[in-house]
């Protein structure tokens, strides 16, 4: 593990910073208690610590001040499973992009396939990777409920111009529903001025938290309902779940140790710097990128420049299938990558390689340095030459 050169931050981000791991370990072993059940000082300084990691997510997404609307779950999916369903009412349309992870596809395939919702699918440029603003408006009808849009592709890493989205739903009445999973803690999001509705995370990646957390920033008149009953250590006589943020979206006991990790890890990024984090990211994301694009037989994919991108870079080496150059670099470079349809198929079906199963994904992280994109266009470079 020593020697890993690990290029699959678009899945989880790692390692964390020592100051999560120790943060993490102290707090658990000496505040490991429920929140907000009881007035005791474990619990309250657990309540504290909880309520401090919403005010800092509500910050660094700018909600609109509202921090009990910022609500934890177990991942990005969980949310918007929560959000989509809470929002889709029988009759409704539902506008989103052919750049979605399987988050957002399947739970709006059920509902569509059930006969709840209908849905469009806009394409996006197989060249450049970004979608049309006009085409979403263009989809927009008449029973459009909300308009759901990933804001950074996990495949080909292409930002999305999600502010010229928002003001298209605004203008059209309609919600904006944003999955940040791979944009919350890499690109500054500024949901009042993006005009964003409900903007759902997960921890385990950018925000450099642990696996299971993540959650939702749902702004104020959004009339999501709440899909999940439960305790919530609130007026335990009442037999209706609570209306109230962030209740309608919580219920049982928080994810103590994921939030104190995700505490961590977004102190973490605002001590760093998303931006200084970002630059280094995409400079070591160009010098892969004109690396591999100039050996002979590789092929990327939306990868022209580094502008409006996340340091994800999609490849593919003539003669070989995307496992097996996975399973070489994986075990003769120890390179630990992402391949295959990275649970996004229609990302593949516009740039082609569907049927070719998929692509080789390298993606980069805070903690990955020249010598690894070095042994990375190496390793590329000494398997295309395999004959």
């Amino acid at each position: 593990m020593e020697k890993l050169i690990y290029l699959d931050n678009s899945a989880t981000s790692f390692p964390k910073p020592d100051f999560v791991y120790d943060f993490m370990n102290d707090f658990y072993r000496t505040k490991g208690v429920s929140p907000g059940r009881t007035g005791f000082d474990a619990a309250i300084e657990t309540e504290e610590m909880v309520t401090d990691t919403r005010k800092m997510l509500t910050e660094l997404f700018n909600g609109d001040g509202d921090f009990n609307r910022l609500t934890f779950s177990y991942n990005a999916s969980d949310s918007l499973n929560m959000i989509m369903q809470g929002l889709a009412e029988k009759g409704d349309h539902v506008v989103t992009t052919m750049l979605e992870h399987n988050s957002v596809l399947r739970p709006l395939y059920h509902m569509t396939q059930s006969g709840l919702i209908e849905t469009t699918y806009v394409p996006f440029n197989k060249l450049t990777g970004y979608v049309d603003p006009q085409d979403i408006k263009a989809a927009i009808k008449s029973n459009t409920k909300f308009v759901i849009v990933n804001h950074c592709s996990n495949v080909i890493g292409t930002v999305q111009p999600i502010t010229e989205i928002g003001k298209i739903c605004k203008e059209a009445g309609v919600y904006f529903v944003v999955d940040g999973s791979q944009s919350a803690g890499a690109v500054n999001v500024d949901m009042q001025k993006m005009n964003i509705d409900a903007y759902i995370f997960t921890g385990h990646k950018c925000l450099m938290g642990p696996t299971g957390i993540g959650g939702s920033y749902v702004m104020k008149d959004v009339p999501v309902r709440y899909t999940r009953f439960g305790g919530t250590g609130v007026r335990s006589a009442q037999l209706t779940h609570l209306d109230e943020f962030p209740y309608r979206l919580e219920c049982g006991t928080l994810n103590l140790l994921g939030v104190a990790g995700l505490n961590a890890g977004v102190r973490w990024i605002k001590e760093n710097g998303i931006e200084k984090i970002h630059t280094e990211e995409m400079r070591l994301w160009d010098k892969l990128r004109n690396g591999v694009q100039s050996i002979e037989n590789v092929t990327t994919y939306c990868a022209l420049d580094k502008e409006n991108k996340n340091p994800v870079l999609s490849l593919n080496i003539k003669g070989f299938e995307s496992g097996d150059v996975g399973t070489i670099l994986d075990v003769d470079y120890n390179i630990a990558c992402r391949t295959g349809l990275q649970c996004a198929p229609k990302v593949h079906e516009i740039i082609g390689t569907d049927k070719m199963h998929g692509t080789v994904r390298l993606s980069i992280g805070p903690f990955n340095t020249e010598e690894h994109i070095d042994r990375a266009i190496e390793g590329i470079r000494e398997i295309s030459g395999i004959r």
